[in-house]
C-alpha cells in the first residue's frame, strides 16, 4: 500500500496511552457510512484511500466516551485524522492494559485502630507483594496481594508481639493475609470501587476498596509507574478477632473497627526491575 495515500491517524487517552482496537467510522454528509476501520495494538490507524470529499469521523472504544471530528479527503485519497483523544467513560484515565507489579519499597500498607476510645494507633506491614492486572475493559481488572502478618509494626515491640498472637493476627497459624480483587466500578470522576475478598486469620470475607488513581509516569530507572490510594473499613469480629479486654471503667482497649490505608506504586510489567 502506498503510505502517502489512505486514511491515517492515531487514537490516545488523555494521558497519552494508545487506545487499542478503537473503531473509526467514516460517514458522508448525508450520514451514510463509507468506511469502518480499527486501530492496531499501538493505537495507530492505517487504512486505504477514500473518495475526495468532506466526511465525519466517529471514534468509539469500549470504556471510553466517543469523539467526532470533520475529515477532508483530498483528490489523492489521502487523509489524516491526526491524534484523537478519548476520555474514559465515567472516570479518570487508568494505566494501559497489562500487568503492573507493586513496588513494596515505594508503597505502604497500613492500618489504624482506635485505642481506649480516645486516640488512634497506627501500624504498617513491612513485608508484602502484589500485582495489578489492568484489563480491557478496565472494569474487569484484577488485583492480588500477599502480606506477611508477622511483619506488623506499630513502633512498640510489646504491642506488636501481642498483635501477632492468637488474640489478633494469629501469625503463627495464619502467616499470610491475602486479598483478591476481581472487578472495578466507577464511583466518581476520580474514584473507583475495587470488589474483592480478604483472607485474614484464616477467614475469607468480601471487602471492597475505595480507590483513587493518582496518575502515572516515567521513573528514573527507565520504567513506568502508576500510583493508587485506597482505603477500607473492617470489623474485627468478621474475621474471628474478638479480643476486647475492658478497663474497669468499661472502656474497650481496642475498637471494634479497623481502617486499612494503602499507598501503592506499581511498576509496569510482570516483575520488578533489578536494582
Amino acid at each position: 500500500m502506498d503510505e502517502s495515500r489512505g486514511l491515517r491517524g492515531s487514537v490516545r487517552t488523555r494521558d497519552g496511552w494508545a487506545v487499542r482496537h478503537a473503531i473509526v467510522t467514516v460517514t458522508d454528509l448525508a450520514g451514510n457510512q463509507v468506511a469502518r476501520e480499527q486501530t492496531g495494538e499501538d493505537g495507530v490507524l492505517n487504512a486505504g484511500p477514500l473518495p475526495a470529499g468532506t466526511y465525519t469521523v466517529i471514534v468509539t472504544a469500549m470504556g471510553y466516551q466517543p469523539v467526532a471530528s470533520t475529515l477532508i479527503v483530498h483528490s489523492s485519497g489521502a487523509a489524516d485524522i491526526g491524534t484523537l483523544v478519548l476520555a474514559r467513560a465515567g472516570g479518570t484515565e487508568l494505566p494501559p492494559p497489562g500487568p503492573w507489579t507493586i513496588d513494596p519499597a515505594h508503597s505502604n500498607v497500613g492500618a489504624v485502630a482506635q485505642h481506649l476510645g480516645l486516640s488512634s494507633v497506627r501500624g504498617r506491614f513491612a513485608a508484602f507483594e502484589g500485582r495489578v492486572e489492568i484489563a480491557e475493559p478496565v472494569e474487569r481488572s484484577r488485583v492480588t496481594a500477599r502480606i506477611e502478618a508477622a511483619s506488623i509494626d506499630t513502633g512498640n515491640k510489646m504491642r506488636d508481639d501481642h498483635l501477632r498472637s492468637a488474640d489478633f493476627l494469629n501469625a503463627d497459624v495464619h502467616p499470610v493475609v491475602e486479598y483478591e480483587g476481581d472487578g472495578l466500578t466507577a464511583t466518581g470522576p476520580d474514584r473507583w470501587t475495587v470488589h474483592g475478598r480478604l483472607t485474614l486469620n484464616g477467614i475469607t470475607q468480601p471487602v471492597d476498596l475505595d480507590m483513587t488513581y493518582l496518575g502515572s509516569g516515567s521513573d528514573p530507572w527507565g520504567g513506568v509507574r502508576a500510583a493508587f490510594r485506597a482505603t477500607a473499613e473492617l470489623r474485627r469480629a468478621d474475621f474471628g478477632i474478638r479480643y476486647n479486654q475492658l478497663l474497669e471503667a468499661g472502656i474497650a482497649m481496642v475498637g471494634e473497627s479497623l481502617k486499612v490505608e494503602l499507598e501503592i506504586q506499581a511498576v509496569q510489567g510482570a516483575e520488578l526491575p533489578q536494582a
